[in-house]
């Protein structure tokens, strides 16, 4: 703990010249950091100018400032005044339009005549005369116009109160932006108080007084549960939740600071026309969890569903949900591949000649050359871009759409061809959380029979018992030997009218999996199933590993067929329901109910960044109505109502943290004896290998947090904001789900770390594990096609004989065109892409400051420290021989939960929250 207090210690404060201390001064100072609560400070007046030196026995409380003007000491009983300063960091705008640099001149001379920033310090008490708390002069902020040119990225501007000696410690600052122009206020630093500097993380836009009236509140880093919370601060912290929450009324400003509730009612756009309507995804009739809300106003068409805001105009999340401008640009730039398909119609039309990928060297040529190249429409593109020449220079040189060659390709051009790379897949591919052990044969679904046909799986035993190595089914069971990739209840209630839709074929499969003696796995069965009502008469079918030519070529549509369905699930389900959006309703409820000094929320600050605002971008151009996802994969405009159904019948919050899920999916059992509590089943299974290491880290961080603020149950219960936090969490926020039985109380300690742990667990770790492979793996669209058009050719289909004659113009036919192809590739590229201002598990912004507590200062570095020894574990992990599920010739590594990465797409990299 030495070490965070001597960083908490330190500020500009200690080389400043506007502070005159000694050593001495300042350690006795620091110690007596617990008394100055509850002690008025004796004070130095501000006329004479020569320093003095305090006696101890002069001192009957701490001293609470010492300045340039120092005199003689006087009693602590007569109330003086003195001289305090504020530092504040504002960030710089990189880049900025004609508009903002003219309002920024503009503010530059506006403030020499007045309208400028003023502040305002807040006492943690109150003045006992007026009941109110305890307040500074309004002081302005210093040399704004003189700095407004100034192109650094941060620039410091100071401020200088007058405060009694009976002030206190300051708690909270106001600041009023007289301003035309927002700023991006960082942090403030108050210097001059014998406590030492006292920070103020912030972090926040500071909107004009013309666009949100009334003056911005920021706390100091010292948390206060709602019942330890001073007197002085009391109104405004109740003040700040109440702004946060709004009235539920109008549309919301892309200024606004309000956080709400809605449902998914904006993703069709029914004035477009019958095509582009959507169900309301959210309520008894379709349940879902509940989005930001925008307020924007009906569509004319249907009162009910949400009008529209589409590229390049903004949709609403509060502004401090906003990326900030590195970010922007990371994303922005990788969106250009994306962007293209929608701006040139005629690219599309040029495709239409090229629908099909007519060789395996059309995708290869895709990173070599680029697709424009390929087509001749090179300069015509470049023509009618509106890019900078610089960039059409650039671009000129690369060809536009050329991508980089996908990870799965770098070590071994033909691995994803081969079954055992198919079976890796499943446990350390980029959706490995799908996978169960089997404990019943054959397969039984849980669908009614009545509408669904037999429960029972068409996999019978004389499929499977040559690939058991001996043994017999029963043995298999027992021993642990069988899994199952199954799909079938997600897709079958969904196959006829997927199967309807131009150029969209599907099956709901089911695949089995032996677990071979060197602990890996094998395929040794598929299931293709069609609904009852489906396209032809039959319903199952069971495709087993290839004994000739024919059966290899069927074999491989098979696994394509998985890998679709795979992609679908990963996509819909795995990643953006039970990452992004199951966690928006949880930082929604964190921003209404939880004061930004609550402890709670200062724990759950990093991993709450810029959600919201991904999850918008994806409402406007992912999940929307004909968005990137419906056009790249197979269900089609089917794909949001697949995620809707997946959260009415699978998912649980009490099963999400990972320990829950391996046992859930019988991946592993309770042991006492092994280092976590669980034994694996498959020994070599990275993802949980490695996710087990990062759980039970942030398990540890969590618990040490809470029982240092909750040392017994009942403050927990009693804690108003944070039961408000969990309650309005499930019944608002997930309220279609709000009466089932296994959400977890909030009763204790264990409780409150459970539910915790879960949520930065599913915001971080989970969420890399599932997001950042999607390039590596799925940028070569054969080894994870996420849409199929073909299905698989049987004796008497009339196209059987154009599959016998050229079974590989057939395979490829069956894939996605190059435009699908394409437009897939530059998304899933963008969403692999870590931006430059990531913040990697075990970080975050401002370190030593975020809090006011050096204990919990102290045990994060801890955690950090502990997270880069895991780091380590991870690499030597993927450089054991016998590991070979991550090591081993062509075998890529499994670095997906490899806590740090550099920018870009690296296959690796652990945020602290859901960012991309």
């Amino acid at each position: 703990m030495a070490f965070a207090k001597e960083i908490m210690g330190s500020s500009v404060i200690e080389r400043s010249s506007f502070v005159s201390t000694s050593k001495a001064f300042q350690n006795f100072s620091f110690q007596q950091k617990q008394n100055q609560l509850l002690v008025g400070p004796v004070v130095v007046p501000l006329e004479n100018r020569r320093v003095v030196r305090l006696r101890k026995a002069a001192i009957k409380s701490p001293v609470a400032a010492i300045s340039e003007d120092l005199v003689k000491p006087v009693a602590a009983e007569k109330a003086v005044q003195f001289k305090v300063r504020a530092v504040l960091t504002v960030r710089n705008k990189n880049k900025e339009d004609f508009k903002e640099t003219l309002l920024k001149h503009l503010d530059a001379f506006t403030d020499k005549i007045g309208r400028n920033v003023v502040l305002e310090l807040v006492s943690t008490e109150i003045d006992p005369k007026t009941k109110d708390p305890k307040k500074s002069n309004r002081a302005v902020l210093k040399d704004w116009s003189k700095k407004a040119n100034v192109k650094t990225e941060k620039v410091n501007y100071t401020a200088e109160f007058i405060v009694d000696s009976n002030f206190g410690v300051p708690g909270a600052i106001t600041v009023t932006n007289k301003h035309q122009q927002e700023f991006f206020l960082e942090s403030i630093t108050i210097e001059g108080f014998a406590c030492g500097p006292v920070h103020f993380p912030c972090n926040s836009w500071v909107q004009s007084n013309k666009d949100l009236p009334g003056k911005r509140i920021f706390f100091s880093n010292m948390p206060y549960l709602p019942s330890e919370t001073p007197a002085g601060l009391r109104a405004l912290r109740e003040k700040e939740l109440r702004d946060l929450k709004g009235d539920g009324n109008g549309v919301r400003n892309l200024s606004d600071r309000i956080y709400d509730f809605d449902v998914y009612n904006d993703l069709g756009n029914p004035d477009k026309g019958i095509d582009f309507v959507r169900p309301t995804l959210g309520g008894e009739k379709i349940p879902y969890p509940r989005r930001c809300r925008t307020g924007r106003l009906p569509t004319d068409t249907d009162l009910h569903a949400e009008s529209r805001v589409e590229k390049p105009l903004p949709v609403y999340v509060p502004r401090d949900e906003q990326f900030e401008e590195s970010k922007q640009h990371a994303f922005s730039t990788g969106r250009l591949k994306a962007v293209l398909h929608n701006l040139l119609p005629s690219l599309k039309a040029s495709l239409l000649a090229n629908q099909d990928i007519n060789g395996f060297s059309d995708i290869d040529s895709l990173y070599s050359q680029g697709l424009l190249i390929k087509l001749g429409l090179q300069d015509e593109v470049l023509k009618k871009l509106p890019l900078p020449k610089v960039v059409k220079k650039l671009e000129s040189s690369k060809g536009i759409l050329k991508y980089d060659t996908p990870k799965i390709l770098s070590k071994d051009k033909f691995a994803w061809l081969r079954d055992d790379e198919f079976a890796r897949q499943a446990l350390a591919g980029v959706n490995p959380v799908t996978i169960e052990r089997l404990k019943v044969f054959p397969p039984v679904s849980k669908l009614d029979p009545a509408i669904y046909g037999p429960q029972e799986s068409a996999i019978k035993e004389e499929h499977i018992l040559g690939q058991l190595n001996g043994m017999t089914i029963q043995q298999a069971l027992e021993e642990n030997k069988l899994f199952i990739v199954d799909y079938h209840d997600v897709y079958l209630p969904f196959l006829d009218r997927i199967n309807a839709l131009d150029g969209r074929k599907s099956y709901a499969t089911r695949t089995v999996f032996f677990l071979t003696h060197f602990g890996t796995l094998k395929p040794i069965a598929i299931e293709l199933s069609l609904a009852p009502s489906g396209p032809s008469t039959r319903l199952n079918r069971v495709v087993t590993p290839p004994i000739d030519a024919t059966t290899s070529w069927i074999w491989q549509l098979a696994k394509a067929h998985v890998c679709s369905n795979d992609a679908g699930v990963h996509q819909l389900v795995n990643h953006w329901l039970r990452t992004h959006a199951c966690i928006e309703p949880f930082i929604l409820a964190a921003h209404r109910q939880l004061s930004a000094m609550h402890p709670i929320f200062k724990l759950l600050d990093p991993h709450m960044r810029y959600t919201l605002e991904i999850n918008a971008l994806a409402r406007q151009n992912l999940i929307n109505a004909d968005g990137v996802i419906e056009a790249c994969f197979t269900p089609g405009r089917y794909c949001m109502e697949i995620s809707a159904a997946a959260y009415k019948n699978f998912w649980r919050f009490d099963k999400e943290g990972l320990p829950a899920d391996l046992i859930r999916r019988g991946m592993a059992v309770p042991d006492p004896t092994q280092p976590h509590g669980l034994k694996l089943l498959i020994e070599d299974y990275p993802y949980a290998s490695d996710g087990l290491l990062l759980w039970y880290a942030i398990e540890n961080w969590v618990r040490t947090y809470v029982n240092h603020y909750y040392p017994n149950s009942s403050q927990i219960c009693n804690d108003r904001e944070l039961q408000a936090w969990y309650s309005e969490s499930i019944n608002v926020g997930h309220a279609d789900l709000r009466h089932e039985s296994w959400w977890p109380s909030l009763a204790n300690g264990d409780d409150l770390v459970s539910i915790l742990t879960t949520i930065i667990w599913l915001a971080s770790a989970q969420h890399a594990a599932l997001n950042f492979g999607q390039y590596p793996y799925g940028g070569y669209v054969p080894n994870r096609p996420p849409l199929m058009r073909r299905l698989v050719p049987e004796e008497n289909d009339l196209e059987y004989a154009n599959f016998q004659a050229d079974p590989q113009n057939y395979f490829l036919s069956s894939l996605p065109s190059l435009l699908q192809a394409t437009k897939f590739m530059a998304v899933v590229d963008t969403l692999s892409t870590h931006s430059p201002d990531e913040e990697y598990i075990g970080e975050r912004q401002q370190q030593s400051i975020w809090s006011g507590d050096a204990e919990i200062v102290d045990a994060f570095y801890g955690f950090s420290a502990e997270i880069r020894r895991i780091e380590k574990e991870i690499e030597k992990r993927n450089g054991d021989s016998k590991l070979r599920n991550r090591c081993g010739a062509g075998v890529l590594p499994y670095e997906l939960l490899a806590p740090s990465s550099e920018p870009g797409v690296t296959c690796r990299g652990v945020p602290n929250s859901v960012s991309i």
